[in-house]
């Protein structure tokens, strides 16, 4: 991991991460809902690209702003759907129960694939593996979830840090599955976190100008 630190909700992020290369931070956000006009933060979220796998995948893009690129469904599904390397870092900032969060993630990836009549036993079978990940494990403050999105064969390896235990690691090969677990992340209209479009959709414009 890169040394430099990027602060997102006084959360320390690397400015870059090697994967099979090098990934800069170019989208950060958090989770937050309002209660009785106070703002409770869940998680902070940390977006990583190749700026030249921006360029070559999304080019058609070129020229359009911020404010366009995170209004814009299409755009931000190509990126999901891309042959681009991307890692989704989570820190988790109000501790919560895995199970709660597994069960959020499940209701999202399975109501997208119910949509496009993509919900076959294959994909629940997969949908379980994942929620059963988080089924036992305590997010804590600072714990972390990666999510590895591999560039061309449409599969994702999730890590889970937390203080005091080894990394775990699951890996998901189910394409469709996959996929709308990135679109739960990265959709402009349905992401579960506005200010990280927003923050990606400026960086991805200045990085196609």
């Amino acid at each position: 991991m890169g040394t430099e630190m990027v602060m997102v909700h006084e959360v320390p992020f690397p400015q870059q991460i090697l994967t099979s290369k090098s990934l800069s931070l170019l989208g950060q956000g958090i989770t937050d809902i309002e209660i009785h006009f106070l703002q409770v933060k869940f998680t902070a979220i940390g977006v990583y690209l190749d700026p030249s796998d921006v360029k070559t995948h999304l080019g058609k893009w070129k020229g359009k702003t911020g404010k366009d690129l995170a209004g814009d469904d299409d755009f931000f599904d190509a990126l999901a759907s891309g042959e681009v390397e991307k890692v989704i870092r989570v820190v988790v900032i109000k501790e919560i129960k895995g199970a709660q969060y597994g069960v959020q993630l499940e209701n999202s990836v399975r109501d997208r694939l119910a949509a496009e009549d993509k919900y076959e036993e294959e994909e629940e079978t997969e949908l379980e593996k994942v929620v059963g990940f988080f089924q036992s494990k305590y997010f804590k403050a600072n714990s972390i979830i990666t999510y590895h999105f591999s560039a061309k064969d449409g599969i994702c390896e999730i890590g889970f840090e937390t203080e005091g235990k080894e990394e775990e690691k699951l890996k998901v090969e189910n394409a469709n599955v996959v996929g709308m677990m990135q679109k739960w992340y990265l959709s402009a209209s349905r992401g579960v976190s506005p200010s990280t479009i927003l923050s990606l959709a400026d960086s991805l414009s200045a990085v196609l100008t």
